[in-house]
């Protein structure tokens, strides 16, 4: 698949049914006593009982359907369709088998199906188990890049931890972009949770990394994973990180709450895992730091003389994302005196984009924002103007605060940076301003009230 097609199946895979590691996991424990249904079938001939399909977000919605041209055992298999190049159609073909009802598949040491293409060789991009559809789900685990041929392959996809799936309703989960300009086709048969004799040998493991964050955030496990033997080949298990078992170096400071690290103590604490008894390699050092116990002063300019992007003092105007692709940080929201501003965490750069409808500041004397940070020397702000007519950056001038400029930004207390437009070196070019960039050595920011007033 090029890169356009990878790009946007990563986007939807992001939000709806990727593998990443910061979405939260339940533990068994929350899980009402009443056991699920055992059932493993979830597609041979027809659709399981209770089994449906929904389609992923941006995609091909039509792509699954009945076949009885091929089939692995029986009469009929599933069908899919992945669209060409541009199609109006959807960027790919995607989505989930779910049941209605939540089974138990802690029986099971496996999901196993068949698979084929057609005309010509495939790699399926992500095919596994555990999501189901609704962006909530804390258990989903599969395999990336599985070459499927012409003819019926068996794939067996190990369940990292079964007693965790005490009631899942994600049977399911395939995502395929075209790699033919043309499209192409491919057929899944035969698909069950199985035990299988000949899984053995987990080697667990995670990214090492070290996060900054405030006390009452939450933050997750990354690139959780675990190979398995597999018969004679080895097969890696992309995982949430639901399935290990953490360990605390210091509990007063974080501890596992439905998956996730919940921070609790303003200290440092090492967390490592284990899978079933199995140290994990990669260790999360986690920083607690006290976050302010208010957000910043709500602002007093009157609304006609203000463009806000955000602010809860006045209606703002469409951002279109508030953290850019190429930025290098994490972008969440935090609660702070019951309202949610915006955070970045192990922030280098970061670029908030209203490229779709630019901001025309030429009647505004200032740009203003509020930043939060519980260190760093100093605080960067970039304003980037566009032509108005392809979207080009014509003009772009960068300003740093420190506890010695007018504003000044001083870590531990709500910094006010009330910035007169003339401070930026644009030779009065406001009529179309597409971005802001944040940077400097300030690595936890909570920002609030961004916005230009005169």
């Amino acid at each position: 698949m090029n890169l356009t097609g990878r790009h946007r199946l990563a986007v939807a895979a992001m939000l709806l049914a990727g593998l990443g590691a910061d979405c939260s996991f339940r533990d068994p424990a929350d899980l009402d006593l009443a056991k699920a249904r055992v059932d493993p079938l979830v597609f041979d001939d027809d659709y399981g009982e209770g089994v449906y399909f929904q389609p992923f977000m941006d995609t091909y919605t039509q792509a699954v359907s009945l076949d009885s041209v091929y089939a692995q055992s029986g009469t009929r298999s599933l069908k899919v369709t992945i669209p060409p190049e541009g199609s109006p159609l959807g960027a790919f073909a995607g989505g989930v088998l779910t049941s209605a009802a939540s089974r138990d598949h802690t029986g099971f040491n496996a999901l196993t199906f068949y698979a084929r293409s057609g005309p010509a060789n495939v790699t399926l991009n992500d095919v596994g188990f555990g999501n189901d559809n609704t962006g909530t789900s804390i258990y989903k685990a599969g395999l990336s890049n599985i070459e499927v041929s012409t003819a019926w392959r068996r794939v067996v996809i190990p369940i990292p931890a079964p007693d965790r799936l005490i009631a899942e309703r994600g049977q399911f989960m395939f995502s395929e972009g075209y790699e033919d300009p043309l499209g192409g086709e491919m057929w899944f048969d035969d698909i069950r949770f199985t035990t299988e004799s000949d899984i053995s040998n987990p080697r667990p493991s995670m990214q090492s990394l070290s996060k900054l964050c405030f006390v009452g955030a939450t933050v997750g496990l990354e690139n959780t994973r675990t190979l398995f033997a597999v018969g004679d080949d080895d097969v890696m298990v992309n995982h949430d990180g639901g399935y290990f078992d953490l360990q605390f170096s210091k509990p007063g400071v974080a501890k596992a709450e439905r998956g996730m690290i919940r921070v609790v103590g303003a200290d440092t604490t090492f967390v490592t895992a284990s899978l079933d008894g199995v140290q994990a390699t990669g260790t999360l050092r986690v920083i607690g730091r006290v976050p302010p116990s208010e957000p910043a002063p709500a602002p007093t300019h009157p609304a006609a003389d203000v463009i806000s992007l955000f602010s809860r003092a006045y209606q703002d105007v469409p951002v279109d994302t508030w953290r850019a692709d190429w930025s290098q940080g994490e972008y969440s929201e935090f609660e702070v005196g019951s309202r949610a501003i915006k955070m970045y965490s192990n922030l280098y750069y970061a670029g908030i984009l209203f490229r779709t409808r630019t901001i025309d500041a030429t009647a505004m004397t200032h740009l203003h924002l509020d930043v939060f940070a519980p260190e760093g020397t100093n605080f960067k702000v970039k304003v980037v103007a566009l032509d108005g007519v392809n979207g080009n950056t014509t003009q772009q001038s960068e300003l740093t605060f420190d506890a010695g400029s007018t504003p000044a930004f001083v870590a531990g207390q709500w910094s006010s940076l009330d910035i007169p437009l003339a401070d930026f070196q644009l030779a009065d070019d406001w009529e179309h301003i597409g971005e802001i960039v944040i940077s400097g050595n300030a690595r936890l920011v909570l920002l609030d009230n961004l916005y230009w007033h005169k």
